[in-house]
């Protein structure tokens, strides 16, 4: 039995409207329609202005962001299974502007080179890109100086380059690192080696009445035996938001480190290192409309520079003799080998598109879009919606962990995407362990982004419905 889901209203059936021009009057440009493809689950829609002859013609300021640049995202614009795409995965990974993807394209078409110690024209054009792009980065977050920005494979790779030389380095027996069962696993794994080779013991915070990690339980554990607190800023399956600014603070008066895996947040907030104090911040360049390869660990500059190298190879070192090496100052001393030069370019790119939205503007929009999401979902027969109630004093993150009663979240996510082209994720999510505490396996997640609009929420809402009640037909 095949489903489609009856597109109502006619904002679900127009094309997008032109490309978004931050520093124009709101300026919406016709793009070329693209062909089609040959795969029958796969077809281009053509992108034009039309939006602005459905919407109301006479305020075109009062399309959503999400409206004004879904025209930047060529894959927005195509049909999956026979039904218009709606990407609700954006947790797991977002799309990509034409900006970032010329920028890439670009790099490879004129100026591919090795960057560093390199003289000629093309090497030199590539360091210049590759190192403004670190300053793009250093500048994003509020960092003091771009050497203390290190370009890592991912967010992983970064936590992992924290845990070895510095954890290795600083730790001893029943030395205490304080992480929250809310941790993605990129944020437990590396710790649960370093401790096993160090001694070092590790503790959880666990959840409050209210689905968020308990700050309080966390303040209470902190003390002179605590050298590390390890805490995410947005959680990637609960969509809560913790304290930084407070942890940072109770964990430094007890003379800790904190390392903030900000993944989920720095693409969709401020995020200012200076001002939250931090030791450590990671994050990941394909979740902030960058390329997959390549993210990026902040360290504030005396930690940095007394920690010994991650790899070792060319780049990272001083001088090398056969009996013993020397090692460059940071960032090079944790940058063995030849980098991600065409992603971090890429990454550049995407912090300057973002900058030109800003910021605190995409994260007011999210604010809407979160509850709207939240409020919808929670119209569904059944659903069990994960972490806290949105409020006055409590706001989400904008994506839904989810379960409907007796359906397994894969059966859920695999009918949404094949009846009806709806692209979100099932699993576990990277945190078995805050699965097992809530008493499940798995769980669905829809997760949005500023390209979304309330218009998705709705195909999504619908569309599960008529997922549920398919599965109904057949108790």
């Amino acid at each position: 039995m095949r489903m489609t889901m009856a597109m109502e209203g006619a904002a679900l059936k127009l094309a997008p409207p032109g490309p978004f021009r931050p520093n124009s009057a709101l300026a919406l440009a016709s793009a070329a329609a693209s062909s089609s493809s040959s795969r029958a689950s796969f077809r281009r829609l053509s992108s034009s202005s039309s939006v602005l002859a459905d919407s109301d013609p006479s305020a075109s300021g009062s399309l959503s962001l999400g409206h004004l640049t879904r025209p930047d995202f060529p894959i927005l614009h195509q049909e999956v299974n026979g039904s218009k795409l709606v990407y609700l995965d954006n947790a797991a990974t977002s799309q990509k502007p034409s900006s970032v993807l010329k920028a890439v394209l670009e790099y490879y078409e004129a100026y591919n080179s090795n960057v560093h110690r390199g003289i000629h024209f093309l090497s030199v054009r590539a360091t210049d890109e590759y190192e403004l792009a670190r300053k793009k980065v250093a500048q994003f977050i509020n960092a003091g100086e771009s050497r203390d920005i290190i370009f890592t494979r991912n967010a992983t790779e970064a936590i992992n380059l924290v845990a070895h030389s510095w954890g290795l380095s600083n730790l001893k027996p029943e030395d205490e690192i304080v992480l929250t069962i809310a941790e993605h696993h990129s944020a437990i794994v590396p710790w649960q080696i370093v401790s096993k080779k160090t001694g070092a013991v590790l503790k959880y915070v666990d959840l409050d009445g209210g689905e968020v990690p308990d700050v309080s339980k966390l303040r209470g554990m902190l003390s002179k035996k605590t050298k590390l607190v390890v805490v995410h800023h947005v959680s990637n399956m609960l969509a809560s938001i913790l304290p930084i600014e407070d942890i940072v603070q109770w964990a430094h008066d007890v003379q800790a480190k904190v390392l903030v895996d900000a993944c989920q947040s720095v693409p969709h907030m401020v995020v200012d290192v200076k001002a939250l104090d931090v030791d450590f911040l990671v994050a990941s360049s394909h979740k902030m409309c960058g390329p997959t390869g390549i993210g990026f660990l902040y360290g504030k500059s005396e930690l940095l520079t007394s920690m010994p190298p991650f790899l070792g190879g060319g780049e990272m070192i001083a001088d090398v003799f056969l009996d013993h090496s020397t090692y460059a100052e940071p960032p090079s001393r944790f940058e063995a080998g030849t980098p991600a030069i065409g992603e971090a370019i890429g990454l550049g790119a995407a912090i300057d598109y973002l900058s030109e939205i800003g910021m605190q503007k995409i994260h007011d929009y999210e604010m809407e879009l979160a509850n709207y999401l939240y409020e919808s979902l929670q119209s569904v027969p059944s659903v069990r919606i994960y972490g806290p109630k949105p409020s006055r004093n409590i706001n989400r993150a904008a994506l839904c962990s989810f379960n409907v009663e007796g359906l397994h979240p894969t059966d859920i996510a695999t009918i949404l995407d094949q009846q009806h082209g709806v692209a979100i994720r099932s699993g576990h999510h990277c945190a078995q362990p805050l699965h097992r505490y809530l008493g499940i396996s798995a769980s669905a997640r829809a997760s949005l982004y500023f390209y979304n609009t309330k218009e998705d929420v709705d195909n999504f809402i619908q569309a599960l419905n008529s997922t549920v009640n398919f599965f109904n037909t057949y108790k």
